[in-house]
């Protein structure tokens, strides 16, 4: 299974190469857009897009209400594995030790 994670285009890096800044819940990266680059939408065109990026690429463009959801999304995931580390930091053996 791939995850992409929602993004949105901020600057446009190499416009040779499809390379753009993608600000990914306040950390900014560089991404290859060339899969979301056409002659209807061309480069310049893409900032301000929110895109789904996976290890580097922008795989798709996504409309911003979708890019909020699966933000939120995640973002009840991380709490929700926090909340299990710490519940099995919990419950000791009586070692000290977390039970598995």
């Amino acid at each position: 299974m791939c995850l992409g994670i929602p993004g949105q285009i901020v600057a446009i890096t190499d416009e040779e190469n499809c390379m753009a800044t993608v600000d990914i819940t306040g950390v900014k990266r560089t991404v290859n857009i060339a899969c979301v680059v056409d002659k209807a939408h061309p480069i310049q065109g893409c900032i301000g897009d929110w895109v789904l990026v996976h290890v580097g690429f922008a795989m798709s463009r996504i409309d911003e209400e979708e890019a909020m959801k699966t933000l939120a999304l995640l973002a009840e995931l991380g709490e929700l594995q926090e909340e299990m580390h710490a519940l099995e930091a919990s419950v000791a053996d009586g070692t000290g030790r977390a039970l598995r």
